[in-house]
């Protein structure tokens, strides 16, 4: 076909499309012609992210590229709690760090999953996602045996404590300094936040003789006022008074420790202050109602008639004890004016499922709070309501269990000694006095104003 015959076709085609155009614009518009077309828009953009003003240790090695652990084999040593500010697990972050490699995985009380019943012991096992081994830390053994460490440069430590001394994440943690500084592998600590502050500190200091695995830190008061990067910091280089470490002073100053610190907390920030999302550190301590809860009622229920929660609601805030009424227990406890505490009666759900009223602990005065005055009282009370002095009658094993968890051999002997006589405020003095001074030694240790 020439050119001239395509010149012509698209002549005659410009043509009956003309006609075309004029026959549609003499009929009835269309929809279409009556409206113009809409503006072309552009999709709004997505707001920019908006995190917690406090960055976790975990979020501060990877913000600086990983340089802590780049080029190193590591092990990781954590729980479920162990999330950057995002809630992404430390285990996955880890993965993504370039010129790392991580080899194993560690994994303290209540397990890697954390669904493991509180003291019971577990297995090594196999990490499904990754294929990675899980040593056992709370089983056949506490620490990390040699052959567990073979070929690790370092062991990555991010656990998210409460600020407790008898919840055993700083045991552990102290625990796998102790063999890895033996065997010449470093240690890393992802720091945490104290959920309690880090200006509060209160009750029985630690004796050095009851030193376990709920508590391996002689001295410490039971709130202990520190970061889990700062009870790493005295484990390496305190006194031998305070630092627990079972190792000889020349193998303690070679051990290895680096801190990964917070950004954004200071001491006076309690858990709400973070932003931070509460990750469970444990099946009951799922809340930071519950942390708070742990502190003033885990020691007065041991070894007593005393029960914490509401039924199977309120974790470690609701008390209970056997045939006495809310009222009751209200009215004893409520004459010892304990400062900053008020207890008032809340509905749960008992355990056969039907609805129950029970003893609800609020925290009334932040300032005026001693966290474990109520658990000495409860003790005292303890005493009253039972017919025989029930810490009179314990046995060996469960009088050593009492003084490892509460620390003091010498509240225990006064309790057996003068049952619901005995002097609950010359001891909250003495302890208060001893936690003080414990505080004004760690300073020294201290990351944050």
């Amino acid at each position: 076909m020439s050119r001239r015959s395509l010149v012509k076709i698209s002549l005659g085609t410009i043509a009956v499309s003309a006609l075309a155009l004029a026959l549609g614009c003499a009929s009835k518009p269309t929809k279409a012609a009556t409206n113009p077309a809409a503006p072309a828009t552009t999709q709004p953009s997505a707001p920019p992210e908006r995190l917690p003003r406090v960055m976790l240790g975990i979020d501060v090695l990877e913000a600086d590229n990983f340089a802590a652990v780049a080029g190193k084999k590591i092990g990781l040593l954590t729980h479920p709690a162990g999330v950057n500010r995002r809630g992404e697990s430390t285990l996955n972050v880890l993965r993504r760090a370039p010129k790392t490699k991580l080899v194993a995985l560690f994994a303290p009380e209540h397990g890697f999953e954390g669904q493991i019943k509180a003291g019971d012991n577990f297995n090594d096992t196999i990490h499904t996602a990754t294929g990675l081994p899980v040593y056992s830390l709370h089983g056949k053994n506490r620490k990390p045996t040699a052959k567990q460490l073979q070929g690790l440069d370092a062991l990555v430590i991010d656990l998210q404590d409460i600020g407790v001394r008898s919840y055993t994440f700083n045991v552990v943690m102290r625990y796998a300094m102790d063999a890895c500084f033996q065997y010449g592998v470093e240690v890393i600590v992802l720091d945490r936040p104290n959920p309690l502050g880090g200006l509060k500190v209160d009750g029985p200091p630690l004796d050095p003789e009851n030193m376990s695995g709920v508590g391996a830190f002689p001295r410490m008061p039971y709130v202990h006022g520190l970061t889990i990067g700062e009870i790493a910091r005295v484990a390496k280089e305190g006194s031998r008074a305070i630092s627990g470490l079972e190792l000889t002073e020349k193998v303690r100053a070679k051990g290895k420790l680096t801190v990964i610190p917070l950004r954004g907390w200071s001491r006076s920030m309690r858990w709400p202050d973070t932003e931070l999302k509460w990750v469970a550190t444990s099946p009951y301590i799922g809340s930071y109602e519950a942390v708070i809860g742990y502190a003033m009622v885990g020691l007065g229920t041991q070894n007593s008639d005393w029960s914490w929660g509401i039924g199977r609601d309120y974790p470690f805030r609701g008390i209970g004890f056997p045939k006495k009424s809310p009222d009751e227990i209200i009215q004893a406890i409520k004459a010892y004016q304990i400062p900053g505490l008020a207890f008032v009666k809340r509905s749960g759900t008992g355990s056969d499922g039907k609805p129950m009223t029970g003893v609800y602990v609020e925290v009334v005065d932040w300032e005026k709070w001693n966290p474990t005055a109520l658990s000495f009282y409860m003790h005292k009370q303890a005493a009253k309501w039972t017919r025989l002095n029930p810490f009179a009658t314990l046995t060996m094993d469960e009088a050593r269990s009492f003084r490892i968890h509460v620390g003091s051999s010498a509240w225990l002997a006064a309790l057996q000694r003068e049952g619901a006589r005995v002097d609950v405020p010359l001891f909250l003095r003495n302890w208060a006095e001893r936690a003080k001074i414990y505080q004004d030694q760690t300073k020294k240790f201290w990351l944050y104003p």
